[in-house]
């Protein structure tokens, strides 16, 4: 009797019915919250852009058309910028993992030579640096600059990824090392066959942070290259949106009266160049985080700093 009860289902109280219903109430306003900006971004860049030029697209879209992403896939260079954003994005992601890991495993070792100087000698520059000049000529002496390595050497030591890794290398229990050691494995030998496979969500969370600044930024370009064939998309899309902008305000100063309905919803303006700019730097990172999304909570709990 007692295990027929126990498979019965629990009747829900009138509090647990009112706490169910505030909850999902709750946390789907704040999903609507969330999903919203980016969704009055999509239907501005498929609306009539003197519409949304004019802030009338707020919930529907209305004059629907594809002018605004056909426009942009026409820019010269595009296809090599988008190149570069993607090398850069997956070559620096994929380097800045491996050596991330490495040095989370290393600063874990109490053989290593003169461990907690490196350590804090690492984890320092995380609140001072030289500064925009000084790293500027440091590129320029190593003759990094309008090179693509300075995408990728500047970024591959990230003292706060190394933090999470070494945390969560501290958490393994410390007889997979010992036994591999009596194994007659080595350090290297250690590190790929045990740290690799067993600290997969925590590196999974330091590809998302990797990824995410490597796609993001345009900085390093802005700094760093003059070569227009190293240019990256972000660098490359966010002067196109400073050109647009200036181009959609001479229009509007020329005048457009004898403009037609259909030529005016889709002339390109400011604010549909830049809605259309800001989905397409956005989406790849929407289609890759749900990948690594499952391991991101786990790795960053076990990974994060313990009091």
């Amino acid at each position: 009797m007692s295990q027929l009860a126990t498979k019965k289902k629990k009747k829900l109280t009138v509090g647990d019915v009112s706490f169910n219903i505030v909850n999902y109430l709750v946390f789907g306003i704040f999903t609507l919250i969330c999903i919203y900006p980016f969704y009055y971004m999509v239907i501005n860049t498929i609306s009539a852009n003197d519409l949304s030029a004019a802030g009338a697209i707020n919930f529907l879209p209305k004059g629907i058309h594809f002018s605004n992403y056909k426009a942009l896939l026409e820019l010269n260079g595009l296809g090599t910028a988008a190149l570069v954003s993607v090398g850069k994005t997956v070559i620096g992601t994929g380097v800045t993992v491996i050596v991330t890991a490495f040095l989370g495993f290393m600063f874990t070792q109490e053989k290593m030579w003169k461990r907690k100087l490196w350590y804090r000698f690492t984890v320092i520059t995380m609140y001072f640096n030289a500064g925009l000049i000084p790293m500027f000529i440091t590129m320029k002496n190593l003759h990094l600059t309008n090179t693509f390595w300075v995408y990728i050497i500047p970024t591959i030591v990230q003292p706060f990824n190394i933090i999470l890794v070494k945390t969560y290398v501290e958490s393994l229990p410390k007889a997979l090392q010992e036994a591999a050691e009596i194994d007659g494995a080595g350090i290297f030998k250690i590190f790929y066959k045990i740290i690799l496979p067993t600290c997969t969500p925590i590196l999974a969370t330091v590809a998302i942070f990797a990824a995410v600044n490597q796609w993001n930024n345009y900085q390093d370009t802005l700094i760093y290259i003059t070569d227009q064939k190293l240019y990256s998309l972000q660098y490359l899309l966010y002067t196109y949106i400073n050109q647009a902008s200036s181009l959609a305000a001479m229009v509007r100063n020329s005048g457009v009266a004898g403009m037609s309905a259909a030529a005016l919803a889709t002339q390109q303006t400011g604010t549909s160049i830049q809605m259309t700019v800001s989905v397409i730097v956005v989406l790849p990172i929407l289609c890759i985080y749900p990948m690594f999304q499952r391991f991101f909570v786990k790795g960053i709990m076990i990974g994060s700093v313990k009091g």
